[in-house]
Parts: structure tokens; C-alpha cells; sequence
């Protein structure tokens, strides 16, 4: 650390040196087009960078020099300017960017050294950016703002639209220093020489560094781009979701008020009812203290045979419901069935349809190769008659006119021949055309054969069910019949129960709900599939399995 702060403090008083002259040369008017001007601004950001501490967060690691300069924004109230303008740069993206900024306005400002000056008196506030050996925390910071109040001089005319202050890279050209070194005498400045070129080695080292470092960032920013974009896309679908699970919450708020406005009302109604019940039997209560026994006991009778008759109500219900839900089932097999045997039908006729149509065709095609054969053989004739003919041509040299007649007809006959052997090439062709098609015909009578079974087969399942459905019909009749009958037992109600006590498994579609006649319980199939004659029914009716036992066994104890 030591010595990277003495080569920087020497490299910065090259750097002035160097920059005044030129200046003074100039007329004390610069623009960014100055190599000593640039010069100046890459040897100032290795000043500020030197010491600066890593800062990590969750896109990788941090190192700018443009966190200590936005300080100087709430020491100095006149450097507001600065930071706000450099803010609204729209084409600086990176704090190296914003940093080599707030130095270029600083200088056109002419208070570089002001601004530097006041970080370095409030250290406290530095050390959270610089380690305690860092250049800006040591005595060389106040020999740099020492050497700054020199530029106040001159007249800086930079203008930052259009520059590429994010991507620059910055290196030291050591040739411009090296000249006004070679001019001085003496081992020592040999050894200066031989200084600047280390650091010049050192700073490019660093450059390369700092390039795979920012590519590396670049590369974790567009990865974290994407997972954001992700996870953005993930909440929009959360909110939807809470949105939607928010409107189920309100309606299920309004029907639960719904429902305990009703419970309200009626109690209140109830109320009203014994209110009223209560005046009128005080009223009447005079006067009828001998008769009270009596209305107490027909009270009490009365009482007995309500929830007898609410058993039973309640009973009856459960039984309804259940037949209904059974017809609907059903219905709803019927309905099913016989949209299945409607679209069997309209198969059957397009099958028929085009078995016609096949039928036809192959008719058309059969007449058509027998004409055809018969125009082959025609042919095949006429062509005998016109060799035997012109083998006698032949022999009769004075007939040559007639031959070369006979020999042209001849060409064209073969001509014809030809043309039939060609018709007749594709007559075969479509002779195995209609044997394809042939075959297809099998194969659909062959599906119509098996449409019709199945037809048939379900046309009896259909029967099937009606006999169910008059089976069930009379069943629910035996039902009330047996209901009329039941007096005195514990009947639990169909909402009670969600598993068979005996086997304690759940009840379901497949698992129906049974009544044990005997003790009221519930069973599922197997646990109450006998039936006994009671004494309380006419006919023998369901009871569970442990009550089948039970009451074999007390007619076996009476019958010995």
C-alpha cells in the first residue's frame, strides 16, 4: 500500500506539471480532446480508488469511487448541482461512469480542490468507503488537493453528451512523462524511470483485472434480469390468485351473514312464539289449578307421540332422498344409453349408405371390364386375319402395291393393339381397385355385424334397468309400508353416520347406506345383507349381521 501511494502521489504531480505547461502553452483553454487533460482524469481515478473497500451485495462485488464523492453533496450544499446533473445523464448507467462526471464538472467548476478538501477533513465519514492506509486517509491526500488549487487556473470546456464514460477503460500513457523525464540528470531520475514503468506495468495488470471483473458483473446482471422478469411474472400470477381467493372470501363472508340473519329471525320468531304462549298461560292459569294434572299428562302424551311423529318424519325423509337420488342415477344411465343407441343408429345408416354406393361402383366396374375383354379379343382376331393375309401377300410378288397397303393397315392395327393393351392395363389396374374396395365392403359389414350386437346387447340392458327401475319402485313401496310400522327404536339419521359400524369403513357411491331394522343403526351391504320377520313388521325385513345372530339365538333358547 505504501508503495502504490508514493508512485501515485509521484504520477500526480507528473500529471499537473505536465497539464499546466500544456495549458500555458494553449492559453489556458482546454476541451476533452487533451491527452494532458485525460492524462489527469485516469491518474485522479486511481487516486480516488486506491484503499477503497469492496462492497458485496447480491449481484456480486462493488468497487467505485463515486460513493465518497456523493458526500461532498450533503458537506457542501454548492455541490448539489453536480450530483443532480450527473443524476439525469440518461446515457451514464454505472457509478464509474457518474464518478468520472462529477469530476469533469467539478473542474469546469474550478473547485476540485474545494470539494476534495472538504472529504478529507470529515474522515469519519471516509472510513466507511477507504482502508485506514489509503491514499485519501493519509497525508498525500492533502498534498493532492494542494496540487489541484493550481488548476484553478486554467479554463476547462468539456462537454459529457456523447461520451462513453461507463466503458472507458483507464490506462496511463507513461510517453508523455517519460519525455520531460529524460531531459533531468543524475541515477536518480533513472530510478524515477524505472518506477514509472513498474507502475505502468502494475496499472495495466489492474485494467485487465478490472475488464474480466466487469464482464463478469455484466454477465450476473443479465442472469438476475431474467430471474427477475421470472419472478415478476410469478407474483402477477400470485396477485391474480389472491385476488380471486380474496372475492371467494368476501362472498363467503356475505352468505355466512346471510345464513346467521335467518338463524336470528327465527329465534327470534320462536321467542315471540313462547312469549305469546306464556301470557296466554299465565292468563288462563287462574281458575284451572284442579285440571292441571290432567293437562300436564296430555302435555306430556302429546309430547311423546310429536317426536314419535318427527321419527318418523324425519325418517320418511331420509328414505325419499335417497330413492330420489337412486331414480336419478338411473335417469341418468337411461338418458346415456339411449344417446349412445341414437348414434349407433346413424352409424348403422351411414354404414349402410355406403355399402350401396360400393356395391354400385363394383357393379360398374364388373361391365366395364367385360366390354373391354371383349373389345381385347376383337382385336386380337382382326390381327390373326391380317398376318394370315399378309403371309399370302407375301407369297404373291404381284400384289406389292396391295402389301404396302396391307402393311400400313397392318402398323396401324398394332397401333390399336397397342392402345388396347394400354386400356387394358388400366381396366387390371382398376380390377384391383375394386377388389380393395371389395374388401372394404367385408370389413364394414363385418363392423356392422358387431354395431348390431352391440345394439342388441344394449337394447337388453336397457330392459334391464326398466325391470330394475319396477323392482326398486315396488322396494320403495315396502319401504313406507315399513316405515308406517316403526315405533319405539333409536333411528340414526343418514347424516350421522359416514362409516359402517361393524366394519367401520366410509360409506361412498359404490358403499350405500342401510338401515338395520332391528336397532336403528346404519351398515354398509355386507355387514346387513339378512333379512327376519319382527314383530313390529309384516314381512321379513334388512337387519345387521350381530342382530341376525342375536335374534337367532333368543328363538332357539324359546323354541327348547
Amino acid at each position: 500500500m505504501m508503495e502504490e501511494r508514493a508512485n501515485l502521489m509521484h504520477m500526480m504531480k507528473l500529471s499537473v506539471k505536465v497539464l499546466l505547461q500544456s495549458a500555458l502553452s494553449l492559453g489556458r483553454s482546454l476541451d476533452a480532446d487533451h491527452a494532458p487533460l485525460q492524462q489527469f482524469f485516469v491518474v485522479m481515478e486511481h487516486c480516488l480508488k486506491h484503499g477503497l473497500k469492496v462492497k458485496k451485495s447480491f449481484i456480486g462485488q462493488n468497487k467505485s469511487f463515486f460513493g465518497p464523492l456523493e458526500l461532498v453533496e450533503k458537506l457542501c450544499p454548492e455541490a448539489s448541482d453536480i450530483a443532480t446533473s450527473v443524476r439525469n445523464l440518461p446515457e451514464l448507467k454505472t457509478a464509474v461512469g457518474r464518478g468520472r462526471a462529477w469530476l469533469y464538472l467539478a473542474l469546469m467548476q474550478k473547485k476540485l480542490a474545494d470539494y476534495l478538501k472538504v472529504l478529507i477533513d470529515n474522515k469519519h465519514l471516509l472510513s466507511e468507503f477507504y482502508e485506514p492506509e489509503a491514499l485519501m486517509m493519509e497525508e498525500e491526500g492533502m498534498v493532492i488537493v494542494g496540487l489541484l488549487v493550481g488548476l484553478n487556473v486554467l479554463d476547462a470546456n468539456l462537454c459529457l453528451k456523447g461520451e462513453d464514460l461507463d466503458s472507458q477503460v483507464g490506462v496511463i500513457d507513461f510517453s508523455l512523462y517519460l519525455k520531460d523525464v529524460q531531459e533531468l540528470d543524475g541515477g536518480k531520475e533513472h530510478e524515477r524511470i524505472t518506477d514509472v514503468l513498474d507502475q505502468k506495468n502494475y496499472v495495466e495488470e489492474l485494467n485487465r483485472h478490472l475488464s474480466c471483473t466487469v464482464g463478469d458483473l455484466q454477465s450476473k446482471i443479465d442472469g438476475l434480469e431474467k430471474t427477475n422478469s421470472k419472478l415478476q411474472e410469478e407474483l402477477s400470477a400470485a396477485t391474480d390468485r389472491i385476488c380471486s381467493l380474496q372475492e371467494e372470501q368476501q362472498q363467503l363472508r356475505e352468505q355466512n351473514e346471510l345464513i346467521r340473519e335467518r338463524s336470528e329471525k327465527s329465534v327470534e320468531i320462536t321467542k315471540q312464539d313462547t312469549k305469546v304462549e306464556l301470557e296466554t298461560y299465565k292468563q288462563t292459569r287462574q281458575g284451572l289449578d284442579e285440571m292441571y294434572s290432567d293437562v300436564w299428562k296430555q302435555l306430556k302424551e302429546e309430547k311423546k307421540v310429536r317426536l314419535e311423529l318427527e321419527k318418523e318424519l324425519e325418517l320418511q325423509i331420509g328414505m325419499k332422498t335417497e330413492m330420489e337420488i337412486a331414480m336419478k342415477l338411473l335417469e341418468k344411465d337411461t338418458h346415456e344409453k339411449q344417446d349412445t343407441l341414437v348414434a349407433l343408429r346413424q352409424q348403422l345408416e351411414e354404414v349402410k349408405a355406403i355399402n350401396l354406393q360400393m356395391f354400385h361402383k363394383v357393379q360398374s366396374a364388373e361391365s366395364c371390364l367385360q366390354q373391354k375383354d371383349e373389345a381385347i379379343t376383337s382385336f386380337e382376331e382382326k390381327n390373326n386375319q391380317v398376318m394370315s393375309s399378309m403371309k399370302q401377300m407375301e407369297e404373291s410378288s404381284s400384289l406389292e402395291k396391295e402389301l404396302k397397303s396391307e402393311k400400313e393397315q397392318r402398323q396401324a392395327l398394332q397401333r390399336e393393339l397397342q392402345q388396347e393393351k394400354d386400356t387394358s392395363s388400366l381396366l387390371r389396374a382398376e380390377l384391383q381397385q375394386v377388389e380393395g374396395l371389395k374388401k372394404e365392403l367385408r370389413e364394414l359389414q363385418d363392423e356392422k355385424v358387431e354395431l348390431q350386437k352391440v345394439c342388441e346387447e344394449q337394447e337388453q340392458a336397457l330392459q334391464e334397468m326398466g325391470l330394475h327401475l319396477s323392482q326398486s319402485k315396488l322396494k320403495m313401496e315396502d319401504i313406507k309400508e315399513v316405515n308406517k310400522a316403526l315405533k319405539g327404536h333409536t333411528w340414526l339419521k343418514d347424516d350421522e353416520a359416514t362409516h359402517c359400524k361393524q366394519c367401520e369403513k366410509e360409506f361412498s357411491i359404490s358403499r350405500r347406506k342401510h338401515h338395520c331394522r332391528h336397532c336403528g343403526h346404519i351398515f354398509c351391504n355386507t355387514c346387513s345383507s339378512n333379512e327376519l320377520a319382527l314383530p313390529s313388521y309384516p314381512r321379513p325385513v334388512r337387519v345387521c349381521d350381530s342382530c341376525h345372530t342375536l335374534l337367532l339365538q333368543r328363538c332357539s333358547s324359546t323354541g327348547s
